[in-house]
């Protein structure tokens, strides 16, 4: 974590003395919060800790977002830089770059910042991070419908793995995942539509130059393409566990019914 969060200003060349010390003093605080919360006897809010790769997907979604939109920004500086990353991300913007989807809402959110921000640069960033996180997204998919997750290798412990969802206060707790689950994967698929409005939205109230800061832009694309990508995730794995009430359930139920004909 501390890693992550430092690499745009191991990256980027022209990264000011107290924007590199506010970044080593935020990594500090994401290492310390990472190892208290997994070395921890007792969770705290980090949800499916003993759930493997529900986190670990997220975590290396985030680490290759942060990396490629860091390498992309300092190449953009630099015309003569050639890379496979670079070619990748012309070929990802032709594709995605088209009107009406979430790359084409990002550039016209930063188009107001033309003079400050490269705005091609930003739709190849764009580009790349939302097919790592559609990657990422199917991959956790599959890993979820075919591989027997979460309790492939042991038992799924609700209170571990979900310590900010009580079970035993309001309806049936069935319906209350199901229900959980849709609201994620609607705001998962809503909000990279509505990011790049909230962020035209709110240009007035901060100043322009300060978003146009590299390191900036980077973790306001990055945050575009990772909330949605955590959210979608998020409903995938309440709809698995909710699968798996309801087959335990109907188990218990079959169970008593033999009984009850016994």
């Amino acid at each position: 974590m501390a890693l992550l969060v430092a690499i745009p200003s191991l990256v980027l060349t022209d990264t000011s003395n107290d924007a590199a010390q506010m970044a080593a003093l935020i990594a500090m605080v994401a290492a310390v919060v990472t190892f208290v919360e997994y070395f921890s006897e007792y969770p705290t809010f980090l949800e499916f800790r003993n759930a493997p790769p529900f986190n670990r997907l997220r975590f290396l979604a985030l680490f290759f977002c942060v990396l490629f939109a860091s390498l992309l920004m300092r190449s953009a500086g630099n015309p003569d830089d050639a890379s496979l990353l670079k070619d990748l991300s012309f070929s990802a913007a032709a594709v995605l770059d088209i009107p009406f989807s979430p790359i084409r809402l990002v550039t016209i959110a930063f188009g107001d910042l033309s003079h400050l921000v490269d705005i091609s640069t930003v739709a190849r960033i764009a580009s790349v991070l939302f097919a790592v996180t559609v990657i990422v997204l199917v991959l956790f998919w599959l890993h979820a419908r075919f591989i027997f997750w979460p309790i492939r290798k042991k038992a799924f412990n609700f209170w571990i793995n979900l310590p900010l969802f009580d079970p035993t206060s309001g309806r049936d707790v069935l319906f209350r995942l199901k229900r959980d689950a849709h609201v994620n994967l609607a705001l998962g698929f809503l909000l990279p539509f509505l990011i790049p409005a909230l962020l035209q939205w709110s240009l007035g109230a901060f100043d322009a130059a300060l978003l146009a800061v590299p390191v900036v832009v980077i973790w306001i694309l990055c945050a575009w393409a990772f909330l949605p990508l955590t959210l979608m995730m998020r409903g995938i794995a309440l709809f698995r566990v909710a699968a798996l009430v309801e087959e335990k359930r109907r188990r218990a139920y079959a169970q008593d019914d033999e009984l009850q004909i016994a």
